[in-house]
């Protein structure tokens, strides 16, 4: 549980108390009162801060996106690697897995919400810069949206208990090995 709060930054001690209930019930099962109250602070708080239910877990996925973007950057600057952006990918979902839930449930999010807007294209700017260019005039980026199909799947079932021991004890060298018998991009 988090310190309850006494005085600084109000949003940010919300923000905090909703990832760690998210954490625990999963973001539909989220209360703006049990966010409050872990936050130590009146149950009308988050609704002054974030107007409703979905607007705080926007936020909450708005600050999962920019962290998630943050990885995969670092990822891609450490090793100029797609692959290894994949694992950085999957990686953030193990550690951050109420951001992660979150992020990817638009049906509870203010799609419209600027600073979502704003942190969704970041992250996916960082996350298909090794996808390589395709033509300028394309509807989408087919290797790019392959691979993130790819991850986010593996993420998904991984998180869900889905995969043998094997890779569960070691999903990042597991992805890798996927990643050897994949091929995205133009095929002779």
């Amino acid at each position: 549980m988090t310190d309850r709060y006494h005085h600084g930054d109000l949003r940010r001690a919300l923000i905090a108390a909703a990832v760690e209930a998210i954490a625990e019930s999963g973001p539909s099962a989220l209360s703006l009162r049990a966010v409050a109250k872990r936050a130590g602070v009146s149950h009308a708080a988050p609704a002054h801060h974030f107007g409703d239910k979905a607007g705080l877990l926007t936020a909450v996925a708005a600050e999962g996106y920019d962290r998630f973007a943050d990885a995969l950057e670092r990822a891609w600057e450490a090793t100029g690697d797609f692959v290894e952006v994949g694992v950085a990918y999957v990686r953030f979902a193990i550690d951050n897995k109420a951001y992660f839930e979150t992020m990817f449930r638009p049906e509870l999010l203010h799609e419209d919400d600027p600073d979502l807007q704003r942190a969704e294209s970041r992250s996916n700017d960082a996350l298909v810069r090794g996808a390589g260019a395709q033509r300028p005039d394309a509807a989408f980026n087919a290797e790019a949206l392959g691979a993130w199909s790819l991850v986010h799947g593996f993420a998904g079932l991984l998180m869900g208990g889905n995969f043998p021991q094997v890779v569960k004890d070691d999903p990042e060298a597991a992805l890798r090995e996927i990643a050897t018998h994949v091929r995205f991009g133009k095929h002779s």
